[in-house]
């Protein structure tokens, strides 16, 4: 099995329904997003010229947002008074995002052309794993600022058990052949943070960054039926599975969400790896 940044016809799946992904996905929590872009060396230009995206009276940290996708996190960042410019490999992502105002460049990060621009902070939400670890690294330490955060955040998706079953037996009957077939339960955070640490390791290596800190954002949303079964086929192991397939996977998890009175409140886990350009 290749490793996710290897595995780009999922990586660049996830905009076959870009405005349901934008609807189903959930935002991150506002004290990581506060927490990013407040000590980012905020500037109001770019190598010392007017700022070639967003409004140039605008003088918040100017953001990179890399695999920004719909722009969920990137209106999140414009919120809290940043500049942000989105890079994405998916085009239809990219249309999503320009609609909600955010400025996006096609290309994969490994491939996307700084010219010359510096940032304040570079970020990427639930799409660092799409990227190649070492040259992901060291290209966001490339076009940073000193002083400037390289965040990496995304949720646990973990429903209560019995969802989470039905969901790994009727997908292990359903597509035998998937990668994710063969995947053990367990402690999703904890396979998680693994994840991350491996991260900080590639961030670590560029030497050009502190030492990475690790955070961790508990909070609570209860899904309705028809919320949970929106959300799945957001997920890479179904955006590319045929309809009746997709159809049988959302059959037997609504009935388990049933049993569980038509809705669950889910304890979600928002990790992020941080380290500073120095």
């Amino acid at each position: 099995m290749p490793t996710s940044h290897e595995a780009r016809e999922m990586a660049e799946s996830f905009g076959i329904d870009a405005s349901r992904y934008d609807r189903a996905r959930p935002p991150y929590p506002d004290a990581l997003i506060k927490r990013i872009a407040a000590p980012s060396p905020a500037s109001s230009t770019l190598n010392g010229e007017s700022s070639a995206f967003g409004d140039p009276s605008d003088h918040g940290p100017v953001v990179l947002d890399v695999g920004c996708g719909t722009g969920i996190e990137a209106r999140q960042f414009r919120a809290a008074g940043c500049r942000v410019l989105g890079v994405d490999p998916d085009p239809r992502m990219a249309e999503f995002a320009r609609r909600g105002g955010i400025e996006v460049e096609v290309a994969t990060f490994e491939d996307w052309d700084p010219a010359g621009r510096e940032f304040d902070a570079v970020v990427a939400g639930q799409a660092w794993h799409w990227v190649a670890p070492e040259a992901g690294a060291a290209k966001a330490a490339a076009v940073l600022r000193p002083g400037g955060p390289l965040a990496v955040f995304a949720h646990v998706f973990e429903p209560p058990p019995a969802v989470a079953e039905a969901f790994a037996e009727v997908f292990r009957r359903v597509v035998p052949d998937s990668p994710f077939a063969g995947q053990p339960g367990g402690d999703a955070v904890a396979a998680y943070r693994a994840g991350f640490e491996r991260f900080a390791e590639s961030f670590r290596q560029t030497g050009a960054f502190a030492e990475p800190e690790h955070w961790r954002f508990d909070w609570e949303r209860t899904y309705t039926r028809a919320e949970w079964l929106d959300l799945l086929p957001t997920t890479g192991g179904l955006t590319r599975l045929p309809a009746a397939a997709q159809a049988e996977i959302l059959t037997a998890v609504g009935a388990a969400i049933d049993d569980l009175g038509g809705a669950f409140t889910k304890t979600f886990t928002t990790l992020a790896v941080v380290a500073v350009r120095i």
